[in-house]
């Protein structure tokens, strides 16, 4: 096996381990000595890679980010689609949505140190794409792009921290679950409903 191999292998379980492990017990309660001994490797290993766990946890949040994106892809010109997939992702994946609030619970807006801030660089990669689809036609021009980033999002994960009103019967959750998505996407169409050009 190469070493580059056996590097980005060591990597890639510290970065599983650490994401395990932020989502459970957030940034402050989270312990590099359980992180290491989940990766199956040393402490000094892990800070070869990573120089402490805000640069780890600015990793993990940057590759869950990109994660997101790719799975719910914007198209400013159908928000209602994308409220729809936002909320079908953290529905399937509450734990990825408790890794972003443990950092706006913990880190309380500040920037992360030695690192751009994933989250910010995504909010403002976002807000282009609504104000070049303002600019273009396709939405009312008269709502701030970031309003309407921050409203979308919002209303896409209502439901998704909501797990005691949702009922036990796993039949009687799917329904709960597709009637509140057909709400979310309702909402959504009627604020902000693409323009034909």
């Amino acid at each position: 096996m190469h070493a580059s191999t056996t590097a980005d292998s060591t990597r890639d379980r510290i970065l599983t381990a650490a994401t395990a492990e932020f989502s459970r017990h957030g940034i402050a309660g989270a312990r590099i000595e359980r992180i290491a001994k989940a990766a199956q490797t040393s402490k000094e290993r892990l800070y070869a890679y990573f120089r402490g766990k805000e640069e780890l946890y600015a990793t993990v949040a940057a590759r869950e980010l990109t994660a997101v994106a790719e799975a719910t892809r914007l198209d400013p010109t159908d928000l209602p689609g994308y409220a729809g997939r936002v909320h079908d992702y953290f529905t399937a994946h509450p734990e990825r949505l408790r890794i972003m609030n443990w950092g706006r619970l913990e880190l309380a807006g500040a920037p992360l140190a030695g690192s751009d801030d994933p989250v910010r660089a995504t909010m403002l990669r976002k807000t282009e794409q609504v104000r070049a689809a303002q600019q273009a036609g396709h939405l009312d021009p008269s709502w701030d792009p970031a309003d309407i980033l921050m409203f979308v999002s919002q209303i896409a994960m209502t439901w998704v921290g909501q797990t005691d009103l949702l009922p036990a019967d796993e039949g009687e959750r799917v329904a709960f679950l597709t009637a509140r998505r057909a709400a979310i996407v309702a909402a959504v169409q009627r604020l902000f409903p693409a323009v034909a050009v």
